[in-house]
C-alpha cells in the first residue's frame, strides 16, 4: 500500500475512468461507518465528482462537516487494486444534471428505453454535484 499526501497520478486517474462504483462515507454519521455505493467521475483537475438529491442525508452530513472519503476496487477476477480518496467536500449547485447524463451514459446502455426513462426521471429531479477535494489518497496494487 502506499500513500501520496493529496493527489492523484495518472495511473489513478486511468483506473478511476473505468465504469467501477465507488463506496462513499460521510462524515458525521453512524459509527461505524456505513458506506454508500456511487456513481463517479475524476476530474482533470484531479478531483472526484458524484451527485445527489440536494435534500439527501448526505448533503445535510457534508454541511455540518465536509470530509468524506470514497473507495473504489477492482472488479473480481482481476488482479487486486484499490484506491481511497479522502477530503474536504464541496456541494455545488451547478454542473449535476450533466454530470449525471455522463455517468449514466458510462454506466448504463442507454438504447434501452427502460434506461432511458430512468435517466429521464433523474435528470427531472433537482440534484447538487459533490466534489472531493483529496486530501489523502492510499492505494494498493498488487
Amino acid at each position: 500500500m502506499s500513500t501520496d499526501a493529496s493527489s492523484l497520478t495518472t495511473q489513478d486517474l486511468e483506473f478511476l475512468r473505468r465504469p467501477l462504483h465507488g463506496f462513499l462515507s460521510v462524515a458525521g454519521g453512524p459509527l461505524p461507518p456505513q458506506p454508500r455505493p456511487v456513481w463517479f467521475e475524476a476530474t482533470a483537475e484531479g478531483t472526484i465528482q458524484l451527485f445527489t438529491d440536494p435534500d439527501s442525508l448526505k448533503v445535510r452530513r457534508l454541511r455540518r462537516d465536509p470530509r468524506a472519503s470514497i473507495v473504489v476496487a477492482a472488479p473480481v477476477g482481476e488482479r487486486e487494486r484499490w484506491l481511497s480518496i479522502a477530503g474536504r467536500t464541496t456541494v455545488e449547485p451547478d454542473g449535476a444534471h450533466d454530470l449525471c447524463a455522463r455517468l449514466a451514459a458510462r454506466y448504463w446502455d442507454l438504447d434501452d428505453p427502460a434506461r432511458a426513462d430512468d435517466l429521464a426521471g433523474i435528470l427531472a429531479a433537482d440534484q447538487v454535484r459533490l466534489v472531493i477535494h483529496p486530501e489523502t489518497v492510499s492505494r494498493y496494487m498488487y
